[in-house]
């Protein structure tokens, strides 16, 4: 295994106890700035192995109404990049955090300057939807001197080539895309999923990680041996846009990632 950071290790501890990683999303500032990050906090006391902290963007291209509703709704609230890495900082919790952002934002903050302050709000990892990896170097290199991990995607449509060398420069895990469409709650996993995985599979021994459309405990049990790790997002929101129960909805999905769960 290539990944010995943080998120590295906790696929690995959690391969020993047989378990999926159970990553979830949230956007940073919905409903706001304070509440998300005790939801942060609250995650990682119902379940969460890992953290996905987006970033709100006014063109989340990748992300559908739910997840783009939570970000109109934190950049209404004028949240920043700034104020949230400054707000992780303050936060205290004992999982790997991840931050999800498009490229327009980050290249606004300042590259060097962004991993620095990851570095000291102890981020393990970033994703950029939207750079591919052929684009990414200067990214990943440096990335690689703060000990952050650079996580790439990859989609059922993605060539050959294109997998084999986001495999390649993606430490952590793999982010597998089950569609090629947007971010969204769906009644059913996508034909040919466990296809796609399988392809993957077969130029890497990295951790695979599956998410877009992934919402209920079953679908998290019919990924069981064949994906590392689930990533949930929508489902989350819609829960706190209901006034739901947060914490029992991660308990569930968390129940699924482990053997006897299923």
């Amino acid at each position: 295994m290539d990944s010995t950071g943080q998120i590295g290790k906790k696929f690995a501890e959690l391969r020993e106890k047989q378990e999926m990683a159970c990553i979830i999303y949230l956007t940073a500032g919905f409903p706001s700035l304070k509440e998300s990050i005790q939801n942060m906090r609250l995650l990682s006391e119902s379940g969460a192995d890992i953290i996905e902290i987006g970033v709100p963007f006014s063109d989340p291209v990748a992300d559908g109404p739910t997840i783009q509703y939570s970000s109109q709704i934190a950049l209404e609230n004028g949240v920043t990049l700034k104020m949230i890495l400054e707000e992780i900082k303050k936060l205290r919790v004992d999982i790997p955090l991840v931050l999800m952002s498009y490229l327009n934002p980050l290249l606004a903050y300042g590259r060097e300057i962004l991993f620095k302050d990851m570095r000291e709000a102890k981020l393990s990892g970033i994703i950029i939807p939207d750079l591919p990896a052929e684009e990414a170097e200067e990214w990943v290199s440096l990335s690689k001197s703060y000990d952050i991990d650079f996580i790439f995607l990859v989609a059922p449509t993605s060539s050959e080539k294109r997998i084999k060398q986001s495999a390649e420069r993606s430490e952590g895990f793999i982010y597998c895309v089950s569609i090629a469409g947007t971010t969204g709650v769906r009644e059913e996993l996508p034909t040919g999923l466990l296809e796609f995985i399988q392809r993957v599979r077969n130029v890497t021994d990295k951790p695979i990680a599956v998410g877009f459309g992934i919402s209920r405990p079953d679908q998290v049990t019919a990924l069981w041996g064949k994906a590392d790790g689930v990533i949930i997002g929508s489902r989350i929101i819609d829960v706190m846009r209901q006034g739901g129960n947060i914490k029992e909805t991660v308990k569930k999905l968390k129940e699924a990632t482990r053997r006897q769960g299923c």
